[in-house]
């Protein structure tokens, strides 16, 4: 199948993009290559779906109309996995302009290109940040989330709604994911894993927040290309052919239990740096996968210590550290 995966050097879309590869999908890329985080890491990952024969890569930017325009017509994708997006919360504070770009500009534009290219399934990221200053847990797909705390949270429930309002006026099938703090090999630099394996290899303090009362569901990165696989591979049917699901280890974990898993790999303490709760975060994530089991008969289930332990293997062979 011509598969298109946007966002494919990012952390995810690189992930799905060669697990598509792998069992024989013909797997079109694109990425603007930007400079949120380290691009040296963007164009390793890029270099790794190279080596795959049925794997064509295009660098082009979702915001730019005409760009999109040319992959639909160039490749024919049947299918889009739409993991692009400008991520993190507390970016979303000092640049709102790059979510407003990227993941409303861009997102519009992608699911316009989908729906005049008759695309069979549209995959789309959304977040467990949508969820916002929700209090009951675990977080449902039935939940209401009308109280986001962050640009970048109020950017993937827009994404949410307009995915519906395309599949209800022109049955378009699309189905939304919502991601739950995903971590593992080839990792973002701006998330904690990595962040903390650096400050405590290199002996620095590393930022705690909220004093470490917070708890995350920590989902490692082959449970996610196992779901997002499933999912892109069961089409919605009915008269709003729409979506959503939860890709969450179903299993949250206190932060400081993270932070003593990472000084038991690393082999060395951490200097804790206690501090209050961060503007736009939120205390606890905690995934209700019910619809996700039902549906495509899979559960994210990788202990936090499994996954932790090949993200720093693979961290320390990366860097030579």
């Amino acid at each position: 199948m011509n598969i298109l995966v946007t966002g494919v050097c990012g952390f995810i879309g690189f992930h799905v993009a060669r697990g598509l590869l792998q069992r024989g999908d013909h797997v079109v890329g694109i990425d603007n290559l930007n400079e949120y985080y380290d691009v040296s890491l963007k164009e390793a990952r890029l270099t790794e779906l190279q080596k795959f024969a049925n794997f064509r890569f295009l660098q082009a930017d979702l915001a730019d109309r005409s760009q999109v325009a040319t992959v639909f017509t160039q490749f024919a994708p049947r299918r889009v996995v739409h993991l692009a997006a400008q991520a993190g919360v507390r970016y979303s504070l000092e640049n709102p302009y790059a979510y407003v770009d990227s993941n409303l500009v861009g997102f519009v534009n992608l699911i316009e290109a989908c729906r005049h290219g008759a695309i069979e399934h549209t995959i789309y990221a959304s977040s467990s940040s949508v969820y916002g200053a929700n209090k009951k847990v675990p977080f449902s797909i039935e939940d209401r989330v009308d109280h986001p705390v962050s640009l970048y949270a109020a950017t993937k429930k827009s994404n949410e709604l307009m995915a519906h309002v395309y599949s209800h006026l022109f049955k378009l099938p699309m189905t939304g994911l919502r991601f739950f703090t995903v971590y593992g090999p080839w990792g973002r630099p701006d998330m904690a894993p990595f962040l903390f394996a650096r400050a405590i290899l290199e002996g620095k303090p590393i930022d705690v927040f909220n004093f470490g009362n917070m708890k995350r569901d920590f989902t490692y990165i082959d449970d996610v290309v196992e779901g997002v696989i499933r999912v892109a591979d069961r089409v919605p049917g009915g008269d709003v052919p729409y979506k959503l699901y939860n890709i969450g280890n179903n299993q949250p974990v206190e932060l400081l239990r993270f932070i003593e898993l990472m000084e038991e790999f690393l082999g060395k303490k951490a200097i804790k740096n206690l501090l209050p709760m961060q503007p736009g975060d939120v205390p606890e994530t905690f995934a209700d996968v019910t619809e996700l089991t039902k549906d495509v008969g899979f559960r994210p289930d990788t202990p936090l210590e499994t996954g932790l332990a090949r993200f720093v293997e693979w961290y320390r062979s990366y860097y030579g550290v």
